[in-house]
């Protein structure tokens, strides 16, 4: 039996009104946890100084990879060198590290030196971490 009452009547209408801004808060928090994880789970944008870096030493790696391994083994310590001092994007640097690794591999003929598709793949991680510096980072397939 419902209770018609006025007090009924008013229970009733307190309790859709709490029900409905449950359920807001509810949805406002699922939409800002949604909001947070996409925020988070997007690369960092490395500064316009970081990727013009990244780039100059990707232009240098593949010279270098095409050259003698001795003159490679001295420019690879010298860049890492520059790169940790200079490059304050570590996410950035983790990929421009890979791909100088990359070319002492390639001039040293070793069976580890990468594949195009290899090289393809961490050129697209590095330019997510440029996307918003106006500089595209090109790492050219090594050794060819």
């Amino acid at each position: 039996m419902v209770d018609t009452s006025p007090a009924g009547t008013a229970r009733r209408r307190n309790r859709t009104v709490i029900s409905a801004v449950a359920a807001a808060l509810a949805a406002a928090l699922v939409a800002g946890t949604g909001y947070w994880w996409y925020e988070r789970s997007l690369p960092s944008q490395a500064s316009a100084a970081d990727c013009r870096l990244a780039q100059r030493i990707a232009t240098e790696a593949r010279q270098i990879a095409s050259g003698p391994a001795a003159d490679a083994e001295t420019w690879a310590r010298k860049i890492a060198t520059e790169r940790r001092s200079k490059m304050k994007d570590g996410y950035l640097g983790l990929r421009v590290s890979q791909y100088e690794a990359w070319a002492l591999l390639t001039a040293q003929k070793s069976p580890d030196a990468p594949s195009a598709q290899d090289v393809g793949k961490y050129q697209d991680k590095a330019r997510e971490h440029c996307a918003q510096s106006g500089v595209t980072v090109s790492m050219q397939p090594l050794g060819s």
